[in-house]
């Protein structure tokens, strides 16, 4: 099995009228083409895209606050130390959305088992990119951990709120 890497330098080297080329650009323009009717064609296509968008953006939006600490002002001195900040930040957002991706699994699992479809269709929908419950900018420790966290519990209490009204925030 030959590396993607290895096969475009490859290419790169020959010709610019190579025939591989040639073809290798004609196929990408049939897929395009291809993908571009699709598009037209289906607005269940269309609507599963801009939903993907939409959350590609959610995670930027998420990031972008976590990195917002000082008031916006970084308090870095070199490149090093603000690619440091950025990946911390990207750090923080992913931790934020596997706790919110462990909610939402827990609270589908119960809804399905309760065959309760209309919320597990809602928790379906539910943006696990969402930080409206945490505070970004709070005084954290992580020396101690203590005894973690309670997913059962914290899943109950949703339950109990949702009974009083609440709802799966998107």
């Amino acid at each position: 099995m030959t590396r993607q890497s290895v096969i475009i330098a490859k290419l790169s080297s020959y010709p610019r009228k190579n025939r591989t080329k040639k073809a290798l650009w004609e196929l990408d323009n049939l897929l395009r083409s291809l993908h571009l009717l699709k598009y037209v064609d289906s607005p269940q296509f269309q609507r599963n895209i801009q939903r993907a968008l939409n959350r590609g953006e959610s995670y930027h939006k998420l990031v972008r606050a976590v990195a917002y600490a000082n008031g916006g002002k970084l308090r870095v001195r070199t490149d090093q130390e603000q690619q440091l900040w950025s990946e911390c930040s990207r750090l923080l957002a992913n931790c934020i959305i596997y706790y919110n991706a462990c909610i939402l699994s827990e609270l589908l699992e119960r809804a399905e088992r309760r065959q309760d479809y209309q919320r597990a269709d809602a928790v379906k929908r539910a943006n696990p990119a969402s930080w409206k419950h945490v505070n970004l900018y709070g005084a954290y420790s992580f020396l101690d951990i203590g005894e973690g966290v309670d997913l059962q519990g914290l899943v109950n209490l949703l339950e109990a709120a949702r009974g009083k009204g609440a709802a799966v925030a998107d």
